[in-house]
């Protein structure tokens, strides 16, 4: 069995109808002014959820987000004919995570991106689980999409979770096993469903990847 302890833990789940101007007035206090009009919403979210982790530079990170900057894509698109040099910025912007380290400087020792549908929270959680640092930051989120939601292309709403992951148990908050077996793979949980039981402290259980998934709070 390999495990690893949570420890710093915060989840940003932001109103149904928030987008990216309503999060950059909420949460103009954790950014540089010159950095907070060109960053997306998920961005944002991320930094909000990073708040207070302190990452060093022999840390490492694992990123998992299905659609990333998709809001920031469509509203680009959105603004066509007359195509908006700001949102074309702000759509090529790097990832949320990046947009975060970069602006506040923040060297880390990896950064492992995910993307995927199915099973992207078990692709995250095993790369944060065989990392060899002593500390793993495990960070996910979404923007809410648009019209590209309609296309099963965007996420219906926008989240954001950080936690800090290491192999003390001492001062942990909950905990994240994987034990190799034979069960049959069962319905992974999506990043929005680990990211609310992340926020309400509930414990998951199910197997995949050849072995059994568990998350509990201690």
């Amino acid at each position: 069995m390999i495990e690893r302890f949570i420890h710093h833990l915060c989840v940003e789940l932001p109103a149904a109808d928030e987008a990216a101007a309503g999060a950059r007035l909420r949460l103009a206090d954790k950014f540089p002014r010159t950095a907070l009009r060109r960053m997306t919403h998920l961005g944002l979210l991320v930094g909000a959820a990073l708040e207070g982790s302190s990452l060093g530079p022999d840390d490492a990170l694992v990123y998992a987000s299905t659609f990333a900057e998709t809001r920031a894509l469509e509203d680009f698109l959105t603004s066509f004919p007359a195509a908006s040099p700001l949102l074309f910025q702000t759509s090529i912007h790097p990832g949320g995570v990046q947009q975060v380290l970069i602006g506040r400087q923040q060297p880390i020792a990896r950064l492992w991106p995910h993307a995927g549908r199915a099973r992207l929270v078990e692709q995250a959680l095993l790369t944060a689980l065989l990392e060899p640092a002593a500390r793993v930051a495990l960070v996910g989120g979404e923007e809410r999409g648009s019209w590209m939601l309609e296309q099963g292309m965007a996420s219906a709403r926008a989240f954001a979770f950080a936690t800090i992951l290491t192999r003390s148990p001492n001062g942990a908050t909950g905990r994240l096993t994987f034990a190799p077996g034979r069960e049959a793979a069962e319905a992974c949980p999506t990043l929005e469903n680990f990211a609310f039981a992340l926020a309400a402290r509930q414990s998951l259980t199910w197997p995949g990847g050849n072995g059994r998934w568990t998350m509990e709070w201690l």
